[in-house]
């Protein structure tokens, strides 16, 4: 696919996805939206691929769905906003939930709406000082989607997650790193090159334990203990199984720093 909305290039292990309409703010539209699906299925398939870095161009992260694409033609009915979720968001926040490798969201300004909460599904948001996160949905009579509902209250807690709904105030960077929602705030001059330290930190690990931590994670809320410690159980032997456990024994018994493969 050639790209004309997004920006997607792979270096030393990470895989680097702009979303690219600065002059809307990064809001998706549907072609937007098929190219990130598209690009983030090709991260997750390639094995040369070990870390993903989400970010947007421009003064914006993304400002969530672009509004003037959702509004009715003269003479046709209101599209289905739920099967617009469907299509565009829900295939986005499953790959980043479901791709077994880190994701980095770099928030270079606001993330609004979707926009906030594809970066708060990823492993580690790194925000610039001037970002801010909006649930912007209420503002213009919505519910939160992209994993809203689902995310925030594991995040930061229902009160605090009912507050950020309902009101739909914005949060500084400061603010978000303050309640535990982000992992780093950094200078806007230094983001990229904070978050792309950090891909190509997580790239050099062991892909696959990293993926199994991932993939126990996504089920700590929903499983009871006995069938977490069970999960554990299950992804200790098949990380066991792994090339670069055995690189990790190998490194330590011999006092050297290990070369993980991502196998």
């Amino acid at each position: 696919m050639d790209y004309r909305f997004i920006r997607y290039e792979v270096t030393a292990g990470v895989a680097t996805l702009t979303l690219n309409r600065p002059d809307v703010l990064n809001s998706f539209h549907r072609p937007m939206a098929d190219e990130t699906i598209h690009a983030l299925q090709q991260a997750a398939q390639d094995p040369a691929v070990r870390a993903i870095v989400l970010t947007g161009a421009g003064r914006a992260f993304c400002a969530g769905q672009d509004l003037q694409a959702v509004l009715p033609r003269e003479g046709e009915p209101a599209p289905d906003l739920g099967e617009i979720v469907r299509a565009q968001y829900n295939p986005i926040i499953r790959l980043i939930r479901h791709t077994e490798k880190p994701f980095v969201a770099a928030v270079n300004g606001a993330a609004a709406g979707a926009g906030a909460n594809i970066a708060l599904a990823c492993d580690f948001v790194v925000a610039a000082e001037n970002a801010a996160f909006i649930q912007a949905f209420a503002r213009i009579g919505l519910i939160p989607d992209s994993g809203g509902t689902f995310l925030l209250p594991r995040l930061v807690g229902l009160a605090r997650a009912t507050a950020l709904m309902m009101l739909g105030e914005k949060l500084s960077a400061a603010e978000a790193h303050a309640m535990g929602l982000i992992y780093q705030v950094c200078p806007a001059d230094r983001l990229m090159d904070e978050a792309t330290a950090l891909a190509r930190r997580l790239a050099a690990m062991p892909t696959r334990a990293l993926g199994m931590i991932k993939r126990a994670l996504n089920h700590t809320f929903t499983n009871n203990l006995d069938a977490q410690l069970e999960l554990e159980a299950q992804l200790q032997a098949e990380a066991g199984r792994t090339h670069d456990y055995q690189e990790g024994v190998a490194a330590f018994l011999e006092k050297r720093k290990p070369n993980f493969q991502g196998k």
